[in-house]
């Protein structure tokens, strides 16, 4: 599987701009999975819903309708490709993630979607849960007070008051949460390429992953 490319990480390693960049040097599909955990996350908030509630959680995933592309996504009919990306989204999200009946339902819509080749697959899990058998894995990531700052610069321009020792700190919670839980922990392998984009261009890293590839 040569065709799929997995670009795992923490948040604010630049996996998403990198992952786009990417996929459209290749004329590759661009699959963003933390976009699915927001949408499922935007749905549990729009419908009030307790994320502690399995059968209520499990309601939701029945009857969810979630579409994409690489211009956005759609929750039953509902463009919310902006909303999901605010903070409150974000948290929510994350303890959605560590929900099993969320991943399984999740799992199917990225794996059926992966499998019709040519696709740079980003998220935390894209490369050990998802496509572990893919050849070209790559894990990004960069300090915790780097990722904050960009955290930071992407929220500030929505939120005036939010500070930036706030944002760093939620970088760290995260980061915890996520390499913690017990439903598909963010993790590096020893199959995959680690790339520290902590004082790199985004072109720099599109590059080195470039020149790493491994080609059909």
């Amino acid at each position: 599987m040569k065709d799929i490319i997995t670009i795992d990480g923490p948040s604010g390693a630049g996996k998403s701009t990198v992952s786009r960049l990417l996929a459209k040097r290749l004329g590759y599909q661009y699959l963003d999975t933390g976009a699915l955990y927001r949408a499922v996350a935007w749905k549990i908030k729009k419908e009030n819903a307790n994320i502690e509630d399995e059968k209520s959680l499990r309601n939701i995933l029945e009857k969810i309708d979630i579409t994409f592309d690489e211009d956005g996504i759609m929750v039953d009919g509902t463009d919310v490709t902006s909303e999901i990306r605010s903070m409150g989204i974000g948290e929510l999200s994350s303890k959605a993630s560590a929900k099993p009946a969320v991943r399984e339902r999740l799992f199917t819509i990225q794996r059926e979607f992966g499998l019709k080749g040519k696709i740079v697959i980003e998220g935390r899990d894209a490369g050990t849960v998802i496509f572990p058998e893919a050849e070209n894995k790559f894990y990004l990531d960069a300090s915790p007070e780097e990722r904050g700052m960009r955290r930071f610069k992407e929220l500030k321009e929505k939120n005036s008051d939010i500070k930036l020792e706030t944002t760093i700190d939620d970088i760290k919670k995260r980061d915890n949460r996520d390499s913690t839980r017990q439903a598909s922990p963010l993790k590096r392998t020893q199959d995959m390429i680690y790339i520290d984009t902590t004082s790199l261009t985004l072109e720099e890293v599109v590059t080195k992953i470039m020149e790493s590839l491994k080609t059909p």
